[in-house]
């Protein structure tokens, strides 16, 4: 399983500790019992850790209906929202699709359709479970803006956990991205928000509950906008 870039330092580390213990470990006679034991307990502790910066190769599917959102995230959908107002919609109303990511799924995000980064706004904030609808509107956040092809705006947003603490984000305004692209993560848990606009006028394919992986599941389709 390819492991991504973005836990480079975590998995690379723990790599740089593992192997050399590894060889100590199984060298004989150094311990009152077997060494392999140790070994098998170091190698276990790197695997834990190389699992949470695992970055599975996806097919996107195709043939998918015009306006398809799929997923930017693995996990759970923890809740499906409607707000009269979003930044990400530029004051408009809009649905919010939550994701909520467990310490056991894929933490990278993808992007849900073809568009064009706007630009990013990070808040700093709590860091409370984010199982907890109280920890969407209070935690330390990323909201990703983005702009269809023809300038509609929508947007991500990534909300830190109790253990996540820390948001990788690489976009920056002028990056376009592909449907299915990788372009970051929550390291370690956390929630991730798809914040389509025009609310009346998406069809969600999702309900709360429902098991998502990022690149695959298809949640909304955005009718085309007229006039």
């Amino acid at each position: 399983m390819p492991l991504t870039k973005y836990g480079f330092r975590e998995w690379g580390l723990a790599t740089i500790v593992a192997v050399p213990l590894i060889l100590l470990f199984v060298l004989p006679d150094w311990y009152p019992f077997p060494g392999w034991i140790l070994a098998i307990a170091v190698a276990f502790g790197w695997f834990v850790v190389a699992a949470f910066f695992r970055d599975p190769i996806r097919r996107i599917p195709t043939d998918l209906p015009v306006g398809s959102m799929l997923s930017p995230a693995d996990g759970v959908i923890s809740a499906i929202e409607r707000v009269d107002a979003h930044e990400a919609t530029d004051g408009a109303p809009a649905i919010v699709l939550r994701i909520f990511l467990s310490v056991l799924d894929v933490h990278i995000n993808r992007a849900p359709c073809d568009c064009a980064v706007l630009g990013t706004i990070y808040r700093k904030g709590m860091f409370l479970n984010a199982q907890t609808a109280e920890s969407a509107k209070v935690n330390e956040s990323n909201v990703i803006l983005l702009a269809f092809d023809d300038g509609e705006r929508f947007g991500l947003r990534q909300v830190s956990g109790m253990i996540a603490r820390c948001i990788v984000c690489p976009l920056v305004k002028g990056d376009t991205l592909v449907q299915g692209r990788r372009w970051g993560m929550i390291k370690f848990g956390s929630t991730t928000e798809l914040i389509l606009p025009r609310p009346d006028e998406v069809d969600v394919r999702i309900n709360v509950g429902d098991k998502v992986r990022g690149g695959r599941t298809l949640m909304a389709v955005l009718a085309p906008r007229t006039g």
